[in-house]
Parts: structure tokens; C-alpha cells; sequence
């Protein structure tokens, strides 16, 4: 059964400090154990600060094996500044020697699949590839929004509601911009890790909720799992509202 860990920082330095020295240790032990490392990225402040940060101190990762994915992608053209890879590109994967062959981005709406459906089933097709070979990502980072979205699945949306498939377009996203793919929660469960990195005072009710059961329909953090591990690490305004 997943163990599931909360973790409490001060502020919002020694969150992304934690979330950046949580990536190191789950992917260099991964590739210690298995010799290759996968991980889900997330965007976001403190999800592209926390690779910013591993970029500072990479420990012991192989980068020339490891797989990158993203939880989710803004569908728009593939140099908008908006796009969670090219963020990505800009924090640390321009600056360590990632093998391109094992970055895997999602389509962007100016690329070879204009239309956001079929992006999501030509990634999902990767990601099926993926963890048919290696029959789980390692790790699948979250940030999460203050009604308790990740990746974009919003609450009371049929993408939070999907129950097979791995990866769907999202067309009518509340925060913009509207069209967007994402993994599901059957997709993040298929981790060995999860680990949602989230902070302010803003997103405590989601947290509290979230870590106390609630139904992921409502507040879809809930429905993120790993199958070893899950880890909430939080800034104190962000946990304010848990049970002591």
C-alpha cells in the first residue's frame, strides 16, 4: 500500500530546496536499481524552481538516462513562453546533457498534430511505450492549484473523471488558456512517487481537504497516488489548515 508523507518548510526557499533534493534521491536511486530514471515534470513557480534548483545541484544523476515527461502542456504554438517544456528547456534541460531522444514533449497546436485530440493520443502512445518497457514512471511531480487542480485536471471536469485512459485533451480549461493535454489520475498513479510541491496560504483548504480523503471529483489532488510513495511538501501557510 502507497505510504503517504507530509512534509512542512517555513517558506517558500526551503520548499524548493526539499522538492529539488527529493528529484535527486528518487532519480539517482531509481537509476541505481534499475539503470535508467523517468520523471513527470509540472510548471508552475515552484515547479520550475525547483528545477532550477537541481540545475544548481544535480548530485549523482545520470542524466543520459533519464526519460523526461510532462504532466500537462498548455496547447499552444511551440515557442510561447507559456509552454511548460520550453520552461523546462530554459531552467534545466538546456544545461545538463539530457539524451533529446528521451525528452518527451507534448505536441505543440503548430506541430505535426493541430488538433489537441489527436496530440493527446499521439503522447499517449508514448507514454504507453513507455511504461510498457519500464512498467512505471519513477516520479511524478505536482504542483497544485487553490482549488485543488493538478496537472489540468479541474474540479467536476470529465478529464478528473476519466478512469482509463492515460492521457485526454482538455478543451474548456478554466484557467486559461482553455485547450490543454494532460495526463490523468490513472496516469499518475502509474508512478512509483508522487511528490505535489505546494505552496501559500491560498491552497490550504485544497490541501487539507485533499490529504483528509476527499473525493478527487471535488478536489483532485486527492486522486494523486503514487504505488510506493506519496509525499506532499509544503510551505506553512500551504498546511495551515491540517489536523495537528
Amino acid at each position: 500500500m502507497s505510504e503517504t508523507n507530509v512534509e512542512v518548510f517555513s517558506g517558500t526557499e526551503e520548499l524548493v530546496a526539499a522538492a529539488a533534493a527529493k528529484f535527486v534521491a528518487v532519480v539517482t536511486a531509481a537509476q541505481a536499481a534499475r539503470g535508467s530514471a523517468s520523471v513527470v515534470l509540472t510548471g508552475g513557480g515552484t515547479g520550475i524552481g525547483l528545477l532550477e534548483r537541481v540545475r544548481k545541484d544535480p548530485g549523482a544523476v545520470d542524466w543520459s538516462r533519464l526519460d523526461v515527461f510532462w504532466g500537462d502542456e498548455r496547447f499552444v504554438p511551440a515557442a510561447d513562453s507559456e509552454r511548460n517544456d520550453l520552461q523546462a528547456r530554459q531552467a534545466l534541460l538546456d544545461h545538463v546533457p539530457v539524451d533529446p531522444a528521451r525528452v518527451h514533449p507534448v505536441a505543440a497546436s503548430d506541430g505535426e498534430y493541430p488538433d489537441p485530440v489527436e496530440a493527446a493520443a499521439e503522447y499517449s502512445a508514448a507514454v504507453h511505450a513507455h511504461l510498457a518497457e519500464h512498467g512505471a514512471f519513477d516520479l511524478h511531480l505536482l504542483g497544485m492549484g487553490g482549488e485543488g487542480h493538478v496537472n489540468s485536471l479541474f474540479p467536476h471536469t470529465a478529464a478528473v473523471r476519466e478512469e482509463h485512459e492515460l492521457v485526454v485533451a482538455v478543451t474548456n480549461s478554466p484557467k486559461p488558456p482553455p485547450v490543454r493535454v494532460t495526463l490523468t489520475l490513472p496516469a499518475v498513479r502509474r508512478a512509483r512517487h508522487v511528490v505535489l510541491v505546494v505552496g501559500g496560504a491560498a491552497k490550504a483548504e485544497a490541501v487539507a481537504a485533499a490529504t483528509a480523503g476527499a473525493d478527487p471529483v471535488d478536489f483532485p489532488a486527492a486522486g494523486a497516488h503514487g504505488s510506493e510513495t506519496t509525499t506532499w511538501l509544503l510551505d506553512s501557510p500551504a498546511a495551515a489548515q491540517l489536523s495537528r
